[in-house]
């Protein structure tokens, strides 16, 4: 992340601090979107996207259950990401907006870098190169692949409204396009 960048989203983090949410902490935050994203990406990976109406918008899930009926099984598998295979997060984009009925916004994207088991060949489609780990000995290996994964999370502040983040975009480059 450039310093730019990194100046930018704590100033936003004081921001919503200030005038969204006095306890809000991004420290917590990451943490809850780390157990939103392992969930999220098991539901996904096992198909069973009615359950995620509570946590994804009505948008995303429209289009998630077009691209994963499309998706071969191998595709499918790697989306999961167990809680403690996440390797690395980070904060991207922090907005904080307001619509045209005076409602408020915050929206966070959260990047995610997870190992994954799953059988993937290679090389796939677009040519891009799968990062892969080998575990153990010449007799154990166990290949495992560095995924990742952008989910962005938002909340709407506005006075009365429900105080849950949910999440409005999902992408998980090479598997889910």
């Amino acid at each position: 992340t450039s310093p730019f960048a990194w100046l930018r989203t704590r100033f936003y983090y004081l921001l919503i601090r200030l005038y969204f949410d006095h306890e809000f902490s991004i420290e917590e935050f990451t943490r809850g979107a780390k157990q939103a994203f392992s969930v999220v990406s098991k539901l996904l990976s096992q198909r069973k996207l009615d359950l995620l109406e509570e946590l994804v918008s009505a948008e995303v899930l429209q289009v998630l259950k077009e691209k994963i009926s499309l998706l071969p099984d191998s595709h499918r598998d790697a989306l999961a990401a167990d809680i403690d295979a996440i390797m690395y997060t980070t904060e991207g984009d922090v907005r904080i907006y307001y619509d045209d009925d005076g409602r408020k916004f915050v929206s966070i994207l959260m990047c995610f870098w997870y190992l994954n088991g799953a059988n993937l060949p290679d090389e796939v489609p677009g040519e891009a190169k799968v990062f892969q780990i080998v575990f153990g000995d010449e007799n154990t290996k166990e290949k495992k692949h560095l995924l990742t994964a952008n989910y962005e999370f938002q909340r709407e502040f506005t006075e009365g409204a429900k105080p849950d983040w949910t999440i409005t975009r999902i992408e998980h480059p090479r598997l889910l396009e």
